[in-house]
């Protein structure tokens, strides 16, 4: 089962009391943040704190850092700094090209080499937050080995496209919907946005549930009341955990029996059907819905 990532969770690189306590939170991934929630005049101080933070802190969960983009004045000094203290994850803002990728990498590998990490230990994501990044998806998505995800930046990209946020979502569909096609075809997760009004519980949870039904492995917060709505949306449900076990049952039983037909309750069951069960039942495994040995293989 690839690494859960349902809430992923950004903390503000400047701000140590937020830093200290950001792990109990239980998110997938805790996001340090040296970008957008730091202001130009703390940004050297706050690259001390994340290292410092990552070095001292034993957080239970993946820890990233957020860059600054590698063409502005910052993004070269948050690299050389933090990736000594060798976070799990470099999240790369306003990505637009493999080029830009394959350059950080090599940063990255330098810094392994420098330090005796393991080749290959930190990993990578990108943000697509304007139209020409989204148009290079695919693309950002395989130019590095480390890529373990896509993610979409919704305000950055409405900036982009000169439009504004609604409610409903709608002038997001069609990059959302391409997003998950270019991390699909590349292997690797995709991320959905930070939902911006904190106060709009149902709002966030239609939003939630809606682009876990595109294909969203999980969702960017900066509220950490929204992460166990996160875990409730993406947890699945108890009949469809039994009719997974159901379905890999027939699954098997018919390659015992050498039978080329596959069905339940008068349903064919074909090669997605049974590729669908074993995600579901793969992921009620890492989640404790089933034990180890009440999974299928």
């Amino acid at each position: 089962m690839e690494r859960l990532r349902r809430a992923m969770m950004f903390v503000p690189g400047n701000n140590p009391g937020m830093l200290q306590n950001a792990g109990i939170y239980q998110a997938d991934t805790v996001i340090l943040d040296l970008e957008d929630s730091v202001a130009i005049s703390e940004k050297d101080a706050a690259r001390d704190l994340v290292y410092q933070a990552i070095k001292t802190i034993s957080y239970p969960c993946e820890v990233g850092v957020r860059i600054n983009h590698i063409s502005t004045p910052y993004g070269r000094k948050d690299l050389e700094r933090v990736l000594p203290a060798k976070p799990e994850l470099i999240r790369l803002p306003k990505a637009e090209s493999a080029e830009e990728i394959q350059e950080i990498d090599a940063i990255i590998t330098a810094a392994e080499e420098a330090n005796g990490f393991e080749p290959g230990s930190i990993r990578m994501m990108a943000a697509i937050e304007t139209a020409k990044g989204l148009r290079q998806a695919y693309e950002i998505a395989t130019a590095s080995p480390r890529m373990e995800a896509l993610a979409i930046g919704g305000e950055d990209f409405l900036a982009d496209l000169k439009t504004s946020r609604t409610r409903h979502g709608g002038e997001l569909a069609v990059a959302r919907g391409q997003l998950v096609l270019a991390a699909r075809a590349a292997g690797v997760q995709v991320i959905d946005s930070v939902f911006s009004d904190i106060r709009d519980e149902e709002g966030f949870i239609a939003e939630t549930t809606r682009i876990k039904e595109m294909g969203f492995d999980g969702k960017s917060v900066v509220n950490p009341r929204q992460i166990k709505l996160i875990y409730q949306i993406f947890a699945p449900a108890e009949k469809e955990i039994d009719l997974a076990e159901r379905i890999l049952e027939a699954y098997q039983e018919a390659l015992a029996k050498n039978s080329g037909v596959i069905s339940l309750n008068g349903k064919m069951i074909d090669t997605p059907v049974v590729l669908r069960a074993e995600r579901t039942l793969a992921y009620a495994k890492a989640l404790g819905l089933r034990k180890e040995e009440e999974a299928h293989d």
